[in-house]
């Protein structure tokens, strides 16, 4: 059984990994952590706690950061081309939603909850690391104690999705994801090299709201914007970013990687670009080394992939 923390920014994309996290038998999902990112932390937290409630999630929702880890990079626009101006693809969605929240920020959520299961938590964060960036620094010590972290974000051999160079998650908080990046606990990171040609058709999904019921009926109205947007990039379907780091947990088989140390860059014209110095690779000395051995995603399986987010979802 994977213990898992969800730290997420719902998000469609975001909304299809949590009920595959939900929904597979050897998941065990302790907790849903919000970040801002796709929309402002108020209305990411309002989509998990609305997604909770529609699907029966059990699991605590920690209201995260709303600003990056450094506080003194501005904001910009809210990506509302892709997700809709209220994060997901604009279907009907209370404006408030009567359910708790944890008391505790996001941050004290995944200190308290590593270290009550030490060993044992894998932390899975699809949105900025912002969150996980915090816990890090007021408490280093569950470096130590984390199983591992599975991260959506990065691209290392193929171009980025905001910028030439970086992909979304990482260039909303570069100085985050290094931090995340750099710290002495196991890091897979699951990038565009693989989620960009991961892809769900919108009939692949159709089918899967027929045989779903309301539930996945929801699932695909929410996200039929994002195929609306994906237009340019695929025939009539979405890319399924967060769903894969998500299957990576329970099958890193169908994945092929690559091990070596990563940073992140900082500022400049490739702020936000994820490299690698990949092992067995010899250079004069630099900022890459004596630091931890991370994995990197490069290959996919992407229809076995697919199958398995399908399969999980409608409990087959």
């Amino acid at each position: 059984m994977h213990k898992v923390i969800y730290d997420t920014d719902p998000g469609v994309d975001d909304a299809m990994a949590l009920l595959f996290l939900h929904r597979h038998p050897d998941i065990h999902l302790l907790g849903v952590t919000t970040v801002f990112g796709n929309a402002s932390v108020d209305t990411t937290t309002r989509n998990a706690l609305f997604l909770k409630r529609e699907w029966s999630i059990p699991c605590p929702v920690a209201r995260g950061a709303s600003v990056t880890f450094d506080p003194s990079r501005k904001e910009r626009a809210w990506p509302t081309y892709v997700h809709g101006h209220n994060g997901l693809g604009d279907i009907e969605v209370p404006a408030t939603i009567d359910l708790p929240v944890d008391p505790r920020p996001a941050y004290q959520f995944i200190i308290d909850t590593v270290r009550a299961n030490p060993g044992e938590v894998t932390l899975v964060a699809v949105g900025r690391m912002t969150n996980l960036a915090l816990a890090l620094k007021h408490d280093p010590e569950i470096a130590s104690l984390v199983k591992d972290v599975v991260i959506m974000g990065g691209s290392f051999y193929v171009p980025g999705n905001v910028t030439p160079v970086a992909e979304a998650n990482i260039h909303g908080d570069p100085e985050a994801a290094d931090a995340v990046l750099t710290a002495s606990w196991k890091v897979v990171v699951v990038g565009l090299d693989v989620t960009a040609v991961t892809t769900m058709s919108r009939s692949y999904l159709a089918d899967m709201a027929k045989a779903g019921g309301p539930s996945v009926q929801l699932l695909s109205d929410l996200s039929q914007s994002y195929i609306d947007f994906y237009s340019h990039a695929v025939d009539d379907g979405m890319m399924v970013h967060d769903s894969c780091a998500c299957v990576y947990v329970v099958a890193p088989e169908l994945f092929n990687t690559v091990e070596g140390s990563v940073r992140v860059v900082c500022g400049g014209i490739a702020d936000g670009q994820t490299i690698v110095k990949q092992n067995g690779r010899r250079f004069a000395p630099n900022e890459w080394d004596n630091l931890p051995n991370q994995i990197v995603c490069t290959g996919i399986r992407s229809q076995a992939v697919i199958d398995l987010i399908r399969d999980v979802i409608l409990g087959k």
